[in-house]
């Protein structure tokens, strides 16, 4: 797309940016799983200016869910800054195979794995927040005002292969474009037993540093349109800050169902991609 956007499209476009934003602070998605199809199929931007904008507006989603989650402690920084270098090198590997491995065999490959996380997230009972031991240095505690009692303590498990399979999380968001939220959230609460409240809040801290990285490049060769940039990035700021609200009086197992339904939802989007149906 040339030149600049119509006013009414991009008022349009900053009131789906707050939904977009509102999903991905709730679920630490980050909100590029809707800027994408929505930039390309409903905007006519191409791939390159689409993904620019999309890294744009999650990084304005994580800034203004992570700003509220990290002054609530309910994000875990120490355990995103271990899981964010694992994830980076991941990325970068995940760029280098890209380039020798067919589009649709990744797609395909991302909605499996999509199918499964959302599967394990319907099945799996939040029952991890009891789970923790006095005096591990990996033990942690967070604020749930739907809990009872609202102060809750856990252990992170598998912290070593938790940080290993981050690597995957970050190969595969690299090779298809997707942030890496919808594994490294599932991947958090499942196997590493972080409540699913900390586990998306912790990601949402972590995909604005990596999307913040991408955004730089692409600003660098010039392929940010700066009014499209603008509304995803004003509206995904704010869809973020409701969402934050909204997840405080969501309970635990509530947010699980619900996300298990956007992983569906994800990988039904991917397959039709695949099939050339988007």
């Amino acid at each position: 797309m040339d030149g600049t956007m119509e006013p009414f499209l991009l008022l349009t476009l900053l009131l789906i940016a707050v939904g977009a934003g509102v999903i991905g602070a709730l679920f630490g998605l980050g909100g590029g799983i809707i800027f994408i199809p929505v930039l390309t199929i409903l905007y006519g931007l191409d791939a390159t200016s689409a993904a620019a904008a999309s890294l744009v507006g999650i990084v304005a989603t994580s800034t203004g869910s992570a700003s509220g989650y990290v002054r609530k402690g309910v994000s875990n920084i120490r355990l995103g800054m271990m899981m964010e270098i694992t994830t980076c090198a991941g990325a970068i590997i995940g760029a280098a195979v890209a380039i020798y491995l067919d589009n649709t065999v990744l797609l395909v490959i991302f909605s499996c794995v999509m199918l499964y996380s959302g599967f394990k997230m319907a099945v799996s009972p939040e029952k991890l927040t009891v789970e923790h031991e006095e005096g591990n240095p990996m033990t942690f505690e967070y604020e749930d005002p739907t809990a009872d009692p609202p102060r809750q303590k856990y252990t992170v498990k598998n912290v070593k292969s938790g940080m290993a399979l981050c690597t995957v999380a970050g190969a595969v968001s690299s090779m298809t474009g997707v942030g890496g939220g919808a594994i490294k959230v599932p991947l958090m609460n499942i196997h590493m037993h972080v409540p699913v409240k900390v586990a998306s809040a912790t990601s949402s801290y972590m995909i604005g540093i990596t999307a913040f990285s991408g955004a730089v490049i692409y600003f660098i060769h010039g392929d940010i349109l700066l009014d499209v940039a603008a509304a995803v990035a004003v509206g995904a700021y704010v869809g973020a800050l409701i969402g934050t609200r909204i997840a405080s009086k969501v309970n635990a197992k509530s947010l699980k169902r619900y996300m298990s339904v956007v992983f569906f939802a994800i990988a039904a989007i991917m397959f039709c991609e695949a099939g050339g149906i988007l």
